[in-house]
């Protein structure tokens, strides 16, 4: 039976929702707080999909690690200290899930939501889309032996999983890619990972979106719900109230402020991320690539190159931290020795918000809150990776049918 359907944003993730449901008959409305010319999370991202990135955030080691960094202003992570309860709240959560047994339980999860996305990709591409879909893997370059040691032992487990990686030394990693000069010790080659044009594809599916019949609100916010019983009934903006049949709510990094008059605590915090895209970079990769030590993303995107990296939890400050910018850019030398900061002055740098839980899995299911609301969002570092998979189910929870994967640790009740 078709339902009128209302996505809560217009990224990623809630433009593969509004997709998915659209195929399957619905009538759907997206709404989002930005016009239509925007730049959030979805669009200056380092568009890779990332079957290898099957480690949560909340990992043991990343609370001492954060410690270590968080006093330097260049560092790959910082948390602002701030009073804010959310946040010690967010703080604490996260170190009681950074346990082994966490990163056991989840990484099968996000290995195949992964494994699953990277198919419908590959999908989109078969019926002829172009977003600069590039299937050449990923590079975890590694400065130093202590670096590549730590890599080869993820790649171990990734091999176990199933996810398939190759421990490679300098000569190695430079048949990879030889069309760009390196200085590392080596690399892990993850050959199922994939990179493209994230701008190119939130494009793609707007298209699809208005061609199928969708519909949307831009610069529209929500600023309330409208709830009979233990049913939504419509969502309140400026503009008057939106009836529909199920909502569906990804909205990125503001999606637990959306939540809190209904009950539902989706803990989640802003992770700031930056990048900068050189048009003409004096030398171009043709694979993606994260330089390990510094936590930078590296992805070559058509003719142009993209840098990007740190994760600052700073609150939803728009506001760009040359530092942070600086940092990104010093790392980039050490393992291409072509390149130097020098090259990106007068590149204006992106920045944009990440959805992160404290766990460092999404939010995606139903919830008690309301019986016809679905939540797809959460997913931190890995919105591009996950989208159309995560759309993908919303559609199918929006049908009221049992998902193929089991989502119980993405329960958007579990912090309830």
């Amino acid at each position: 039976m078709s339902k009128h359907v209302i996505i809560i944003g217009g990224g990623v993730i809630g433009l593969s929702a509004a997709e998915a449901c659209l195929k399957r008959g619905h009538r759907v409305t997206v709404v989002d707080r930005q016009p239509q010319q925007r730049s959030g999370c979805s669009f200056g991202n380092a568009g890779m999909v990332v079957p290898s990135h099957f480690i949560p955030l909340a990992a043991p080691g990343m609370v001492a690690l954060g410690f270590k960094w968080m006093w330097n202003p260049e560092s790959p992570f910082y948390i602002k200290p701030r009073l804010d309860l959310d946040l010690v709240s967010w703080g604490i959560k996260f170190m009681q899930a950074a346990t082994r047994a966490h990163v056991e339980a989840a990484s099968p999860v996000l290995r195949d939501l992964n494994l699953a996305s990277r198919e419908l990709y590959l999908q989109y591409a078969a019926e002829g889309e172009d977003f600069g879909l590039v299937t050449k893997g990923l590079l975890m370059l590694c400065k130093t032996q202590h670096g590549l040691d730590e890599e080869a032992a993820v790649a171990a487990k990734a091999n176990a999983l199933g996810v398939p990686a190759e421990v490679l030394d300098a000569a190695g990693t430079a048949k990879v890619d030889p069309t760009i000069t390196m200085d590392v010790a080596g690399s892990v080659w993850f050959p199922k990972d994939c990179h493209m044009s994230p701008e190119k594809f939130i494009a793609v599916l707007e298209r699809r979106i208005l061609a199928a019949g969708g519909t949307f609100r831009w610069s529209t916010e929500v600023t309330g719900w409208k709830k009979e019983g233990g049913k939504l009934v419509a969502i309140q903006t400026p503009a008057g109230d939106l009836e529909a049949d199920e909502f569906v709510l990804c909205g990125g990094a503001w999606s637990d402020d959306l939540v809190r008059d209904l009950g539902l605590k989706i803990p989640m915090q802003a992770g700031k991320g930056y990048s900068l895209t050189h048009p003409a970079p004096v030398e171009l990769p043709t694979v993606c690539s994260v330089l390990t030590e510094a936590r930078v993303a590296v992805t070559p995107m058509g003719d142009s190159l993209r840098v990007g990296g740190t994760m600052e939890i700073s609150g939803k400050q728009e506001k760009i931290e040359p530092r942070r910018v600086a940092g990104i850019l010093k790392a980039l030398p050490a393992y291409f020795p072509k390149f130097k900061p020098s090259d990106f002055d007068g590149i204006q740098p992106w920045q944009g918000f990440r959805p992160c839980s404290p766990d460092g899995m999404p939010y995606l299911g139903r919830t008690q809150a309301a019986s016809n609301l679905t939540v797809a969002t959460g997913h931190s570092m890995m919105g591009l990776s996950l989208g159309p998979e995560s759309g993908r189910l919303a559609a199918v929870l929006v049908d009221r049918e049992r998902p193929e994967h089991d989502l119980a640790l993405l329960s958007p009740d579990r912090f309830a």
